[in-house]
Protein backbone atom coordinates (compact mmCIF):
# COMPACT_ATOMS: atom_id res chain seq x y z
CA UNK A 1 0.00 0.00 0.00
CA UNK A 2 0.56 3.45 -0.85
CA UNK A 3 0.10 6.56 1.15
CA UNK A 4 -0.05 10.10 -0.90
CA UNK A 5 -0.57 13.55 1.03
CA UNK A 6 -1.19 16.73 -1.41
CA UNK A 7 -0.83 19.74 0.29
CA UNK A 8 -2.58 22.86 -1.83
CA UNK A 9 -4.69 25.71 -1.67
CA UNK A 10 -6.94 23.80 -4.05
CA UNK A 11 -8.04 20.85 -2.55
CA UNK A 12 -11.28 20.44 -4.97
CA UNK A 13 -9.11 20.28 -7.80
CA UNK A 14 -7.54 16.67 -6.22
CA UNK A 15 -10.44 15.42 -4.80
CA UNK A 16 -12.86 15.33 -7.82
CA UNK A 17 -10.50 13.08 -10.49
CA UNK A 18 -9.44 10.80 -7.29
CA UNK A 19 -12.15 9.70 -6.17
CA UNK A 20 -13.41 8.43 -9.20
CA UNK A 21 -12.93 5.21 -11.33
CA UNK A 22 -9.67 3.23 -10.76
CA UNK A 23 -8.64 5.61 -8.04
CA UNK A 24 -11.68 5.37 -6.15
CA UNK A 25 -11.40 1.84 -6.07
CA UNK A 26 -7.95 1.41 -5.09
CA UNK A 27 -8.31 3.43 -1.63
CA UNK A 28 -11.82 1.32 -1.22
CA UNK A 29 -9.63 -2.03 -1.79
CA UNK A 30 -6.70 -0.27 0.87
CA UNK A 31 -3.95 -0.73 -1.79
CA UNK A 32 -3.58 3.68 -1.52
CA UNK A 33 -4.60 6.24 1.02
CA UNK A 34 -5.02 9.25 -0.85
CA UNK A 35 -5.58 12.34 1.35
CA UNK A 36 -5.91 15.89 0.58
CA UNK A 37 -4.97 18.71 2.74
CA UNK A 38 -5.38 22.39 2.77
CA UNK A 39 -2.49 24.13 3.40
CA UNK A 40 -4.32 27.08 4.97
CA UNK A 41 -4.56 24.81 7.96
CA UNK A 42 -1.34 25.37 8.83
CA UNK A 43 -1.00 29.09 8.44
CA UNK A 44 -1.09 31.29 12.09
CA UNK A 45 -2.54 34.17 11.00
CA UNK A 46 -6.63 35.44 11.69
CA UNK A 47 -6.58 35.79 7.24
CA UNK A 48 -5.38 32.47 6.92
CA UNK A 49 -2.32 33.78 4.33
CA UNK A 50 0.09 31.84 2.20
CA UNK A 51 1.56 34.11 0.23
CA UNK A 52 3.80 37.44 0.46
CA UNK A 53 5.41 39.68 -2.09
CA UNK A 54 8.74 38.31 -3.19
CA UNK A 55 12.10 40.12 -1.50
CA UNK A 56 13.76 42.34 -4.79
CA UNK A 57 10.30 42.76 -6.85
CA UNK A 58 8.80 40.87 -9.56
CA UNK A 59 5.45 39.69 -10.82
CA UNK A 60 3.13 37.96 -8.96
CA UNK A 61 3.25 36.83 -5.28
CA UNK A 62 4.99 33.87 -3.69
CA UNK A 63 4.13 31.31 -1.64
CA UNK A 64 5.06 31.72 1.95
CA UNK A 65 7.95 28.97 3.76
CA UNK A 66 5.94 28.71 7.15
CA UNK A 67 2.72 26.50 6.21
CA UNK A 68 4.64 24.51 4.47
CA UNK A 69 7.22 23.54 7.33
CA UNK A 70 4.55 23.10 9.40
CA UNK A 71 2.44 21.12 7.37
CA UNK A 72 5.52 18.54 6.49
CA UNK A 73 6.59 18.87 9.76
CA UNK A 74 3.00 17.34 10.87
CA UNK A 75 2.96 14.54 8.07
CA UNK A 76 6.63 13.60 7.73
CA UNK A 77 7.40 9.71 8.22
CA UNK A 78 10.81 7.94 8.26
CA UNK A 79 9.70 6.71 4.98
CA UNK A 80 8.27 10.51 3.43
CA UNK A 81 9.62 11.51 0.14
CA UNK A 82 8.90 14.70 -0.43
CA UNK A 83 7.77 15.95 -3.68
CA UNK A 84 7.54 20.00 -5.19
CA UNK A 85 5.17 20.17 -8.39
CA UNK A 86 6.64 22.93 -10.10
CA UNK A 87 7.41 23.42 -13.67
CA UNK A 88 11.89 24.13 -12.31
CA UNK A 89 11.30 20.44 -12.09
CA UNK A 90 12.58 17.30 -13.92
CA UNK A 91 10.20 16.09 -16.07
CA UNK A 92 7.58 13.10 -14.88
CA UNK A 93 7.82 10.18 -16.94
CA UNK A 94 6.29 6.07 -16.28
CA UNK A 95 10.15 5.29 -14.90
CA UNK A 96 9.67 7.62 -11.96
CA UNK A 97 5.86 6.57 -11.83
CA UNK A 98 7.05 2.81 -11.54
CA UNK A 99 9.69 3.25 -9.20
CA UNK A 100 7.84 5.25 -6.81
CA UNK A 101 4.75 2.54 -7.21
CA UNK A 102 7.17 -0.30 -6.42
CA UNK A 103 9.27 2.04 -3.67
CA UNK A 104 7.40 4.13 -2.00
CA UNK A 105 5.39 3.92 0.87
CA UNK A 106 4.79 7.34 1.90
CA UNK A 107 4.58 10.68 -0.95
CA UNK A 108 4.18 14.16 0.12
CA UNK A 109 3.15 16.30 -2.58
CA UNK A 110 3.98 20.16 -2.50
CA UNK A 111 1.49 21.97 -4.82
CA UNK A 112 2.89 25.47 -5.95
CA UNK A 113 0.97 28.19 -6.51
CA UNK A 114 1.06 32.09 -7.77
CA UNK A 115 5.22 32.82 -8.56
CA UNK A 116 5.80 29.43 -6.89
CA UNK A 117 7.00 28.93 -3.53
CA UNK A 118 9.83 30.60 -1.15
CA UNK A 119 13.02 28.59 -2.26
CA UNK A 120 13.95 27.84 1.72
CA UNK A 121 11.16 24.97 0.97
CA UNK A 122 13.54 23.34 -1.62
CA UNK A 123 16.50 23.81 0.08
CA UNK A 124 15.26 22.09 3.56
CA UNK A 125 12.29 20.13 2.35
CA UNK A 126 12.08 18.72 -0.74
CA UNK A 127 13.22 15.45 -1.67
CA UNK A 128 12.86 15.81 -5.32
CA UNK A 129 11.52 18.65 -7.60
CA UNK A 130 9.14 17.28 -10.32
CA UNK A 131 7.41 18.65 -13.42
CA UNK A 132 5.09 17.23 -15.35
CA UNK A 133 5.84 19.15 -19.18
CA UNK A 134 7.49 21.70 -20.10
CA UNK A 135 4.70 24.22 -19.76
CA UNK A 136 3.37 26.25 -16.54
CA UNK A 137 0.03 25.63 -15.21
CA UNK A 138 -2.11 27.61 -12.72
CA UNK A 139 -1.36 25.56 -10.20
CA UNK A 140 0.39 22.61 -8.64
CA UNK A 141 -2.93 20.74 -7.58
CA UNK A 142 -3.76 19.60 -11.41
CA UNK A 143 -0.29 18.14 -11.78
CA UNK A 144 -0.50 16.45 -8.02
CA UNK A 145 -3.77 14.83 -9.43
CA UNK A 146 -1.58 13.22 -12.32
CA UNK A 147 1.22 12.33 -10.46
CA UNK A 148 -1.04 10.69 -8.08
CA UNK A 149 -2.78 9.07 -10.72
CA UNK A 150 0.00 7.93 -12.94
CA UNK A 151 1.49 5.81 -9.83
CA UNK A 152 -1.15 4.42 -7.69
CA UNK A 153 -2.70 2.73 -10.74
CA UNK A 154 0.85 0.77 -11.22
CA UNK A 155 0.88 -0.86 -7.57
CA UNK A 156 -0.31 -4.34 -8.20
CA UNK A 157 -4.48 -5.03 -7.89
CA UNK A 158 -5.45 -1.94 -8.56
CA UNK A 159 -6.05 -2.55 -12.79
CA UNK A 160 -8.41 -5.11 -13.23
CA UNK A 161 -6.15 -7.46 -16.07
CA UNK A 162 -1.76 -7.17 -14.52
CA UNK A 163 -1.31 -7.34 -18.34
CA UNK A 164 -2.58 -4.11 -18.30
CA UNK A 165 0.59 -1.68 -17.00
CA UNK A 166 3.10 -3.96 -19.01
CA UNK A 167 0.83 -4.03 -22.88
CA UNK A 168 0.41 0.39 -23.27
CA UNK A 169 2.48 3.44 -24.06
CA UNK A 170 5.75 3.27 -22.12
CA UNK A 171 5.19 -0.65 -20.76
CA UNK A 172 8.76 -1.25 -22.74
CA UNK A 173 10.85 2.17 -22.56
CA UNK A 174 11.15 3.68 -25.31
CA UNK A 175 7.81 3.02 -27.49
CA UNK A 176 4.15 3.82 -27.29
CA UNK A 177 1.92 1.45 -27.46
CA UNK A 178 0.48 -0.21 -30.57
CA UNK A 179 -3.30 0.41 -31.93
CA UNK A 180 -6.26 -1.83 -30.40
CA UNK A 181 -9.60 -2.56 -32.04
CA UNK A 182 -12.92 -4.30 -30.86
CA UNK A 183 -16.20 -5.03 -32.26
CA UNK A 184 -17.96 -4.36 -34.67
CA UNK A 185 -15.01 -5.54 -37.44
CA UNK A 186 -15.96 -3.76 -40.30
CA UNK A 187 -17.46 -0.52 -38.98
CA UNK A 188 -18.23 2.24 -41.61
CA UNK A 189 -16.35 0.30 -44.32
CA UNK A 190 -13.03 0.23 -41.72
CA UNK A 191 -11.97 -2.83 -41.25
CA UNK A 192 -9.84 -4.42 -38.01
CA UNK A 193 -6.45 -5.86 -39.33
CA UNK A 194 -6.48 -9.47 -40.34
CA UNK A 195 -3.87 -10.38 -38.36
CA UNK A 196 -6.15 -9.52 -34.94
CA UNK A 197 -8.60 -11.80 -36.21
CA UNK A 198 -6.35 -14.94 -36.81
CA UNK A 199 -6.10 -16.22 -33.82
CA UNK A 200 -2.18 -16.39 -34.21
CA UNK A 201 -0.85 -14.83 -31.03
CA UNK A 202 2.82 -15.02 -32.35
CA UNK A 203 2.04 -13.12 -35.66
CA UNK A 204 0.19 -10.73 -33.38
CA UNK A 205 2.70 -10.33 -30.83
CA UNK A 206 5.06 -9.43 -33.89
CA UNK A 207 2.28 -7.26 -36.01
CA UNK A 208 1.75 -5.12 -32.65
CA UNK A 209 5.41 -4.72 -31.92
CA UNK A 210 5.92 -3.33 -35.83
CA UNK A 211 2.95 -1.51 -35.08
CA UNK A 212 4.11 0.48 -31.67
CA UNK A 213 7.54 1.18 -33.23
CA UNK A 214 5.62 2.94 -36.73
CA UNK A 215 3.26 4.83 -34.22
CA UNK A 216 6.72 5.85 -32.11
CA UNK A 217 8.15 6.95 -34.92
CA UNK A 218 5.55 9.22 -36.17
CA UNK A 219 4.16 10.60 -33.36
CA UNK A 220 7.65 10.40 -30.38
CA UNK A 221 10.79 10.24 -33.11
CA UNK A 222 12.38 11.58 -30.10
CA UNK A 223 11.69 8.54 -27.69
CA UNK A 224 13.48 6.56 -30.85
CA UNK A 225 15.88 8.81 -30.88
CA UNK A 226 17.06 8.72 -27.00
CA UNK A 227 16.83 4.47 -27.31
CA UNK A 228 19.22 4.15 -30.09
CA UNK A 229 21.71 6.80 -28.23
CA UNK A 230 21.00 4.73 -25.35
CA UNK A 231 22.64 1.48 -27.00
CA UNK A 232 25.23 3.26 -29.03
CA UNK A 233 26.58 4.70 -25.36
CA UNK A 234 26.13 1.07 -23.49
Amino acid sequence: MIEIEILTIFPEICRAPLSESMMKRAQEAGLAAIRIHDLRNWTTDRHRTVDDEPYGGGAGMLMKADPFFRAVGALRKPASRVILLTPQGKVFHQSIARDWAQNQSHLILLCGHYEGVDHRVVEALVDEEISIGDYVLTNGAIAAAVVTDAVVRLIPGVLGDERSPVEESFGEPGLLEAPHYTRPADYQGMKVPDVLLSGHHGEIARWRREQAIERTRRNRPDLLAAQVNSLAQS
